[in-house]
């Protein structure tokens, strides 16, 4: 008979069947995910690009590391998670933003948004948005000025005093001015990304690309990104505010931040349900809030903040589309909730 009295038996809790992702390979799968968007980037403005994304995930990599040391905390810049909100917050900024501007969104996505909050997984909203609506609210100048691609790839590089600003698409549509819009870029130009804007949201392809990318390494699921917009797309075509429906649903979807906010953004696994229905429905949640925020807010773009609202009821969310457990009867279910 066995002796079952030497064997080493280890009491942990569940889950049990552990998969070979890790959150650093997770986390490297989202970077290799952004480099055609970064890649776009350095085309369309220059070499600005890469050098402003590069002193961000410098700058994340060691507020992060400076935290935990200070705080006597494990070390945690291995796992890349610093790297990832270097690089979003990045490719969510003007290539023209100051680098020492960057760096103080650094510091708020890093020390106020995730550490305080107990680091990587811990955090309610996401980190780069966090950052980058403090660089909003402080420094509204710099987060608003966007440059004519065409005319600044050189003049970029060193002082953006003189560089040429340029309207973007949601500019144009905020005002309903669809017909200046047409004047300025095609929905060909809008798709490629040979428009003003945040460097890394200016092209549709190179963002759907990175999603293809995370969708087929299983890093995110479809529900949240095609939700999100879904939604957008389906109440721009129903209430245009000026021009065709579908003139306006096709500038209102390739541009602007909304697919850098659906792909990357909005399925951060700390900040968003984890039920496929709760994906579901938070994805429209955000879709209702960036159309609301477009179409009657203040500002031109309403993916940031819609996002961010958004996080703060993941919890609500997924309490109320948890699955009924294995054996569990509905009816038990509910006498157990009163």
């Amino acid at each position: 008979m066995t002796d079952y009295k030497k064997l080493n038996l280890i009491a942990t809790s569940s889950p049990h069947i552990r998969g070979s992702e890790t959150t650093r390979s997770i986390m490297l799968d989202v970077i290799i995910a952004m480099i055609p968007a970064l890649i776009f980037g350095c085309f369309n403005f220059g070499m600005r690009a890469l050098l402003l994304t590069g002193v961000s995930v410098i700058g994340c990599v060691f507020f992060e590391w400076l935290y935990r040391k200070l705080m006597k905390k494990p070390q945690s810049v291995g796992d890349l998670s610093a790297v990832v909100t270097g690089m979003l917050l990045a490719l969510t900024c003007p290539v023209t933003v100051e680098y020492w501007q960057i760096l103080i969104g650094d510091f708020f996505a890093i020390i106020f948004v995730k550490q305080l909050f107990g680091g990587i997984g811990k955090n309610f909203i996401n980190p780069a948005l966090g950052g980058r609506a403090a660089l909003v609210a402080s420094y509204a100048g710099s987060m608003t000025k966007w440059i004519d691609p065409a005319a600044n790839k050189a003049a970029v590089l060193g002082s953006n005093v003189d560089v040429i600003t340029a309207a973007t698409p949601m500019a144009y549509l905020k005002g309903g001015d669809i017909e200046g819009l047409k004047a300025a870029y095609s929905v060909t130009d809008v798709f490629m990304g040979t428009i003003g804007g945040s460097m890394g949201e200016v092209s549709a392809i190179a963002l759907l690309l990175g999603g293809a990318y995370l969708i087929w390494r299983k890093v995110i699921n479809w529900q949240t990104p095609v939700a999100y917009i879904g939604t957008v797309a389906v109440l721009s075509f129903l209430f245009p505010k000026a021009g065709s429906g579908i003139e306006w649903m096709l500038y209102s979807v390739f541009g602007g931040g909304l697919m850098l906010g659906a792909i990357f953004m909005a399925t951060d696994y700390a900040t968003s349900p984890v039920t496929k229905k709760g994906q579901v429905i938070y994805g429209i949640g955000c879709g209702l809030l960036t159309v609301f925020i477009r179409y009657f807010g203040a500002l031109n773009e309403g993916v940031c903040y819609s996002i961010m609202v958004m996080n703060c009821c993941t919890a609500l969310i997924d309490k109320y589309t948890k699955p009924t457990r294995f054996g569990v009867v509905k009816s038990d279910k509910k006498e157990a909730a009163k």
